[in-house]
């Protein structure tokens, strides 16, 4: 008797899988020497950062656990009421049905949808976490212990914002959009990649996701300093929210002396020029 793993336990467990391959890729190519390319000097992770990367280590194990535990009952949830409210498309004999996969075109509209109901509501949700003080200090502050991002410190949350931002909005995007579980696997799979590089503190040429989103490493390094608290609080696809609501800071990529790259906003510039006249 074959074992058999259902799409939405993939859809739970394929994500978190791809999170510690990709930012593994990210720790290789550090080992690689990767100076040239940084937002930060490389020294900057040890000085700035207020936790260490083990600390990190350990806080993303539990927040994946807290995820599994919940996106598993959402999923369980989720799964019962589509097979009893949604038309089933099957293919195969009355013992055994399978659901058919929707079309290329139809999985791309659906992806579309889900990032855009995605960063609709990761938009709201993390600017009233910086809003509202209480939530700051107990909930988000955790996040913004990273001063200098790095790749698996992505993920570095408390609980209750994992929940919120991430389990909450990934099931609003999987309902919305209508994707089938197995479709999911790939979005959210998508989602994850697209969240480990904005917080990968490089600059890497040729990187393909800078080429189709201007939400990428060095736009989300803005909000992660000091000056850029209140600005650039969207995440992880499009900027839309940002531009339309007054919070996008717009930036220039220079060269650092020493090596690498610094992400400098432009109205800090703009306002640093005008002392100095």
């Amino acid at each position: 008797m074959a074992f058999e793993v259902s799409d939405g336990l993939l859809g739970t467990f394929v994500p978190i899988a791809v999170y510690w391959l990709y930012s593994g890729l990210y720790i290789v190519l550090d080992g690689l020497g990767m100076d040239d390319y940084r937002l930060h000097p490389k020294g900057d992770e040890e000085t700035k950062n207020i936790v260490s990367k083990w600390t990190v280590f350990k806080g993303v194990l539990v927040q994946q656990a807290f995820q599994i535990a919940v996106s598993t009952l959402l999923f369980t949830v989720i799964t019962f009421t589509a097979s009893n409210y949604q038309e089933k498309l099957v293919i195969g004999d009355e013992s055994g049905t399978v659901r058919k996969q929707p079309s290329a075109l139809v999985i791309a509209l659906q992806f579309i949808i889900a990032m855009f109901v995605m960063d609709t509501w990761q938009y709201f949700m993390h600017r009233y976490m910086h809003i509202n003080k209480f939530l700051y200090k107990h909930v988000h502050s955790k996040h913004h212990t990273l001063v200098v991002p790095y790749a698996f410190g992505a993920l570095y949350n408390h609980p209750l914002e994992g929940l919120i931002l991430d389990t909450i909005g990934g099931a609003l995007s999987f309902l919305v959009s209508g994707m089938t579980p197995r479709v999911g696997i790939f979005f959210f799979s998508f989602a994850t990649i697209k969240t480990v590089d904005d917080h990968c503190g490089l600059w890497l040429p040729g990187n393909i996701l800078h080429v189709f989103f201007s939400n990428n490493s060095a736009y989300h390094d803005i909000h992660h300093q000091l000056y850029g608290n209140k600005y650039n609080f969207s995440q992880p696809f499009f900027v839309m929210w940002d531009k339309i609501l007054g919070t996008y800071m717009p930036y220039t990529l220079e060269t650092r002396k020493g090596g690498g790259f610094e992400a400098r906003p432009v109205r800090l510039k703009k306002a640093q020029q005008t002392k100095t006249d």
